[in-house]
């Protein structure tokens, strides 16, 4: 039986080496992404040798990430399986990047059913890109740049958060919720959620941010965290639409300032979306990074894989070994 926890701002002396261990550059494999979203996700974590298991969702609809570490992948799999079968559930994973489908596959050939779900590929960009914008593609991008460059002349700055001014950056998000009805829609909520957590922990996380100003007001702000050996994460961007061009100024801002160390730039997935999956298709990703969802082929019916393949949770009250 699984000793699962929920997750503590602790747990991170032993969380990063396993995450680090197996340098994935999807979202989810960054301490920062679990704890910021542990509650909307209700995220638990358990250690199993130098494997980290992590379990999110409601009892009967639980699903796992795939472990990474250094240790026995096979007994880590083989033990989140037995965990599922306790729970009366299918099992099945999410976030399932190609190389870890490889070794699923090596592991256990013809045992598991790969769905890729598109709204929850992740958006790798150049860092090199995001910061010059340079060619035909990005000239959109420059000329919103440039608009704001002129319409505010010496009256914008741009500057890394600190102690001093994070309480302006959770000032102007209270003000951005309103304008945007968070209370309205539940996905802002749940975000909003993780920006909360973002605030309180900034520095515990060791978070990386920046915000920009307008006549010394702040119209826009960005978090995000290093991720893997060659990509820099970003977690949160937002930005008042009434200063023509303050999305564009804060992403490369942002990506001048701390993306010089670092190949890339993972913005994360459009939650299907489809304006934000239009907005991050314009700025020309590099690449994008599948996703799959996995299951065992044994407990799928013809419904229930339709469902699967759609990104849907499955509800059963039997579950086929």
């Amino acid at each position: 039986m699984l000793d699962w926890k929920p997750l503590q701002l602790a747990d991170r002396d032993w969380i990063d080496p396993l995450i680090h261990a197996s340098d994935f550059r999807g979202c989810e494999y960054s301490f920062g992404t679990i704890f910021l979203w542990r509650h909307v996700f209700h995220t638990k974590v358990a250690q199993l040798e130098d494997r980290l298991l992590l379990r999110s969702g409601s009892k009967g609809n639980y699903s796992y990430l795939f472990p990474p570490g250094i240790g026995d992948l096979k007994g880590a799999l083989l033990a989140l399986e037995e965990d599922a079968k306790m729970e009366e559930q299918p099992f099945w994973m999410h976030s399932v990047n190609e190389q870890s489908r490889a070794e699923l596959e090596t592991l256990f050939p013809g045992r598991y059913f790969f769905a890729p779900i598109r709204s929850d590929f992740d958006y790798i960009y150049t860092a090199q890109s995001l910061a010059a914008l340079k060619g035909k593609k990005l000239h959109g991008k420059r000329n919103h740049i440039n608009r704001f460059l002129a319409q505010f002349e010496n009256r914008w700055s741009y500057e890394q958060i600190t102690p001093e001014n994070l309480p302006e950056c959770m000032l102007m998000n209270q003000k951005w919720c309103l304008q945007n009805e968070c209370a309205l829609d539940e996905s802002k909520q749940r975000e909003q959620c993780a920006v909360k957590e973002a605030f309180a922990n900034y520095f515990d996380l060791h978070l990386i941010g920046g915000l920009l100003r307008v006549d010394q007001q702040v119209v826009a702000f960005t978090i995000g965290e290093p991720l893997n050996s060659d990509t820099l994460l970003v977690h949160i961007e937002k930005a008042f639409t009434e200063y023509h061009g303050a999305y564009p100024m804060i992403n490369q801002q942002f990506i001048l300032a701390n993306g010089e160390r670092f190949l890339y730039v993972n913005r994360e997935d459009d939650t299907g979306s489809e304006g934000l999956r239009k907005a991050k298709l314009s700025y020309h990703p590099a690449f994008l990074e599948t996703k799959f969802r996995v299951c065992k082929e044994s407990e799928l019916t013809v419904l229930e894989r339709e469902k699967f393949e759609t990104g849907q949770t499955l509800h059963r009250e039997r579950i086929t070994v």
